[in-house]
């Protein structure tokens, strides 16, 4: 009895132990399963740093001042900015064909559900400039999709997902700062 017990002690610990060492980060495993001889002949490499959530919320360099909305056309992002410079929230676009010019813009109309010029109902319309004949703005596809639209329309939406045109459409009102860099 005392062995069948003992057997069974061993066999949860071996169970606990292989779970910890399972959930264990990687950083604790590989220097603790290593052991002493593999770690000391090793070359000493610097590990490699994930980059902190934060630095998606730094707001590009040459983006202005003040409250406003940033948009950068190479990184496909938007920042919404506070008066003091902060990033409130920032995410990820998909760019229309036609693109905005870099500098300073206003928001010079909104619109709440509309059909896009690719036939896709949008929503929370941000307008803050125009090219030619086309109006730029960010919106939102209503059924919630990114997708680009067609490379050889001659559009001027910046989608986004819903959740965020409905920060820009709380954010970005009528004479909000639209700040665009290349």
């Amino acid at each position: 009895m005392v062995a069948g017990l003992t057997a069974a002690a061993v066999v949860a610990v071996a169970v606990l132990a292989y779970q910890a060492s399972a959930n264990a980060p990687e950083s604790v495993t590989s220097s603790s399963s290593a052991g002493p001889d593999a770690s000391a002949s090793a070359p000493a490499q610097p590990a490699a740093k994930p980059k902190p959530p934060q630095d998606a919320l730094a707001v590009p360099a040459d983006s202005d001042t003040g409250e406003r909305v940033v948009y950068a056309l190479k990184d496909r992002r938007v920042w919404l900015v506070d008066g003091n410079g902060k990033a409130l929230r920032t995410f990820t676009v998909m760019p229309s064909p036609v693109s905005p010019p870099p500098g300073v813009h206003q928001v010079s109309s909104r619109s709440g559900t509309v059909q896009g010029s690719d036939g896709i109902p949008i929503e929370h319309v941000v307008r803050f400039a125009n090219v030619g004949e086309v109006a730029v703005g960010f919106s939102a596809a209503q059924d919630g999709s990114m997708q680009a639209p067609d490379p050889q329309s001659k559009t001027g939406g910046v989608r986004m997902t819903r959740p965020d045109g409905n920060a820009m459409w709380t954010f970005a009102t009528v004479g909000a700062k639209v700040v665009v860099v290349p």
